[in-house]
């Protein structure tokens, strides 16, 4: 199923674009749906590695998930007493 994509991109580009698009008689969105994909598949972007692994092990923890929240909820306590009204 196709969705909506809206963004706003430089007058230039959209010529561009147009241009492509009648150079090569296809539709504007053929045109940049095969762009994207020719540049995700140079770029290797995740295609080759996993998204956990993209994420540097970001969802890799030391602590356990209870020290986690404990630390959490005391940043969060000291930042709501730092900005209550006295």
């Amino acid at each position: 199923m196709d969705k909506i994509l809206s963004a706003r991109v430089d007058e230039s580009i959209i010529q561009l674009i147009s241009g492509l698009a009648a150079e090569m008689r296809k539709s504007k969105k053929r045109v940049i749906e095969e762009a994207i994909r020719q540049y995700s598949s140079t770029k290797h972007h995740f295609s080759e590695q996993g998204i956990l692994d993209a994420t540097a092990g970001a969802w890799k923890r030391d602590a356990s998930a209870s020290e986690a929240r404990k630390e959490i909820r005391s940043t969060f306590e000291r930042s709501m007493r730092r900005h209550q009204k006295q």
